[in-house]
Order: C-alpha cells, then structure tokens, then sequence
C-alpha cells in the first residue's frame, strides 16, 4: 500500500494488536523507528517563535512574560497531541478525519493553509537569508540570500524526500539544543546587563497586547502544523516499516513539544539576561536585525563566541525553512487527494507541484513586496493566532468522532484543558480585534 492509501483510508488498528506490538521483543525497536514526526515538528517550531519572539519577550519585558508562554504551551498542547493520536488510533491522516466531519472543513484548513503558509514560508526563509548575511556577506544581498536558501531547501525535499529531511532534522535539534544551552550557562555565568534597580516596561497593557499576540501566534508553533505530523507519520512508516501505535506516537510527540517548550523558556532567558535593561531595541531590518542579535550575545559572552551564536542562529532558521517547504505543500497535496477523487492516487506529483509554487510564491513575496523583516514575521504570527481557534476546534471534534476507539479519546482533564485552550484563543481573538480596530 502507497502513502495515500495510509491517509484516505484508516488501517485497522485494536487493542490486542497494540498490545502485541508493545509486548514483542522488538517494541524498543519499533519505538525508535516510530520516533521522528515529533522531532520534525520541533524543527519547525524552534524558529521564528523562539529566536525572534522568546528573545524579543525577554529582551523587553525581562521574566513578566514566562509565565504567558508556559500557558499558551500548555494550551496548545493537545491541539497538537490530537494529530498524531488520531492517526495513530485510525490508521488515517489528521485531514481525512477532517473530512469526516465535513468536506468544507478540508476547504477551511485548505485556505488557512493558503493564507499562513507562503506568508510562513517567506518570513522563516527571510530570517535565515538575514542571518546567512552575518557572516560578513552584503547585506543588500538578503533577498537574494532568500532565494537561495529557498531554492536549496526545495531541493533537499525534492531530492532527498522524507529520509534525508529526517536526518537532517534530528542533527539540527541536537546541534541547536547543546549551543543554545552552552549559551545560556555562559549568560548566567556572566549575570544579567541590567542594574539590579532597573524597573523595565509593563507587558500588560493595551499597547502591548499586539506583541503578546504575535508571540503567541508561533509559540510554540501555529495549531496548522498539527497536520503536518499526522501526514509525517504515513512517511516514517515507509521508511522503516512500522506504523507507530497510539503508546509509540505519544512518546514521539512528547519527546518533540517538550524539547520545544524547554527551548522557548531558554530563549526567554537569553534575552532576559543579555538584552533586558541594556537600552537597546531590537531593529526592524533584515541586516541590522541579524547583526544586533548576534551582537548583543556575544558582547555579553565574549567576541569568541559569535560564529556559535550566529551558527546556532542560522542552523535553527535553516531547519524551519526546510520544514516549512516539506509541511505547507505536504498538507496541501493531502487536501487536495481528499476533496477529488481524480487527484487520489497523484500524491507525490502534486507534492512536488505545490513545493514549486509555494517556494515561487514565496520567492516574489520576498523580492517584491517585503522591505521590513520583522512586519512580515509579525502579520505571519498574527494571522497564524487568529485562525487558532477555528483549527483548535476542528481538532477537537476529529479526535471525538465516533470512528476513534472511545479509550484513545480524550479524557475529562484533557477535554477540560481543551476547552480552556479554545476559550483563551477566543478571547486573546477577540482582544486583538478590539485594540487593533475599535480602541482609539
């Protein structure tokens, strides 16, 4: 059976096949073959979010804001634990139960994932080509940078498909995690920039809640990529041979969403330590923006350590660009197969057809419509938060069809956590629209 068949028809799956598969000499076996969609999806998230929007949150108002994005971590967690359970449990892709519930939910997640993901594409690709100049490149040269890197990106996905994506992910997060770390001992060795009387700036105010917003938009990542490691898992599985079980995807998801919140709270603390209370803004163009970043760390940790900044910088864009180019066009083709019966069985050629556009898409956006790096990062984050809420509750209720075994549904404290996320999506919605539009 195709990759497609995985995800347009749902595999049988029971408890007492579970069972033995979790009982079997080979279980440890399976589970490190089953591991890399969470992974993948922590490539993705430890991005624009964490580097741009950690940093900027610790940078600004120092610890005030730590607690906000623990909260909208936990909030968004079982949006995204849903994607891989339901396709765990049903043998059948987060969007084929989309379907389930109604072919017009296919064509919402289809136009959200129009709208975020070529706008996604070209801000993550911007941030690396920005970061790519630091190393002593013209930084005129940026959009042209972009397009390069979008254009490699293209190709490792085009070329080395799933298999050579998975590798390099998993290499990324480990080199990213132990710089980032090292960074971090050597900041708190060194001690905050700031006096130790220096009262910073309220994070809670009305002028403020934009920020707050688009902080939260890519923390730790945009609920439509929920999608992405439902779909990844179809892939792992023809790479290896085995269909992770509901037990085996968990630990898979687990592995990838803590390592993205303890980055998150990491970043924070970069900021918090090296650029709150030092006088200093972070500044809206490309060039001044990479070199500002990289400046700010290593004036505090020392000259030597810049290419690790810089490196652990790039690295971690690099990796969100390149899943980003496999995950927007992945979900799209998925979307596609579903909503017509002539394009089922075309999968692949239809991959590669959106990989091409959205790259294009992306590539004219960048040299065309784009003068100021961090306003296109900020519409992305801002729109990414306010579809939340609608990509939340088409989650919800696939996870509780009634083609999901009832033991792999949620239970109370997790419906119960779900319904707090959805109500906080609303509500920060609804804030946004009243300071944005009718708060003179």
């Amino acid at each position: 059976m195709n990759e497609i068949t995985f995800m347009n028809e749902a595999k049988p799956t029971t408890e007492a096949a579970m069972l033995a598969d979790a009982e079997c000499p080979g279980s440890r076996s399976n589970l490190f073959k089953a591991i890399g969609p969470g992974i993948l999806v922590a490539c993705a998230a430890i991005g624009g979010s964490h580097l741009v929007w950690s940093t900027q949150a610790g940078a600004q108002y120092g610890w005030s804001l730590l607690g906000l994005i623990l909260l909208a971590n936990l909030l968004k967690f079982p949006f995204f634990l849903y994607g891989q359970r339901y396709t765990a449990a049903t043998g059948e892709s987060l969007l084929a139960g989309y379907k389930r519930q109604g072919v017009a939910y296919v064509y919402i997640f289809l136009a959200i994932n129009i709208l975020t993901g070529i706008i996604n594409i070209a801000g993550v690709a911007m941030l690396s080509g920005a970061l790519f100049a630091g190393y002593g490149f013209d930084g005129s040269r940026i959009p042209a940078f972009t397009v390069g890197i979008l254009g490699i990106c293209a190709a490792v996905i085009l070329l080395g498909q799933y298999k050579l994506l998975d590798k390099l992910s998993k290499v990324v997060v480990a080199l990213l995690s132990l710089s980032t770390l090292v960074a971090l001992s050597l900041a708190f060795a060194h001690g905050p920039v700031a006096p130790p009387d220096f009262v910073g700036p309220s994070a809670w105010t009305w002028q403020t809640f934009p920020f707050l917003v688009m902080l939260l938009g890519w923390m730790p990542m945009p609920v439509d990529l929920s999608a992405w490691s439902s779909l990844w898992m179809f892939s792992r599985e023809e790479e290896t041979g085995h269909f992770a079980t509901t037990r085996e995807a968990s630990i898979d998801f687990y592995l990838g969403y803590i390592m993205a919140v303890v980055m998150a709270v990491a970043f924070v603390a970069l900021g918090k330590l090296i650029m709150y209370g030092s006088g200093q803004e972070l500044v809206s163009g490309g060039t001044g923006f990479s070199q500002q970043l990289v400046s700010l760390y290593s004036a505090n940790i020392g000259e030597w350590s810049k290419p690790l900044i810089l490196t652990a910088a790039f690295s971690t864009m690099f990796s969100t660009t390149l899943t980003c180019i496999d995950g927007y066009p992945r979900s799209l083709a998925a979307s596609c197969t579903l909503l017509s019966d002539s394009f089922s069985r075309r999968f692949k050629q239809i991959f590669q057809l959106c990989i091409v556009l959205s790259v294009v898409a992306a590539c004219v956006i960048v040299l065309y419509f784009v003068q100021n790096l961090l306003q296109l990062l900020s519409f992305a984050a801002i729109v990414s938060f306010v579809t939340s809420p609608i990509l939340a509750y088409i989650n919800y209720r696939v996870i509780n069809g009634s083609n999901v075994p009832v033991e792999e549904r949620p239970g109370p404290y997790l419906k119960l956590l779900s319904l707090a996320g959805l109500l906080f999506f609303l509500l920060m919605t609804a804030g946004f629209v009243y300071v944005t539009f009718i708060r003179v």
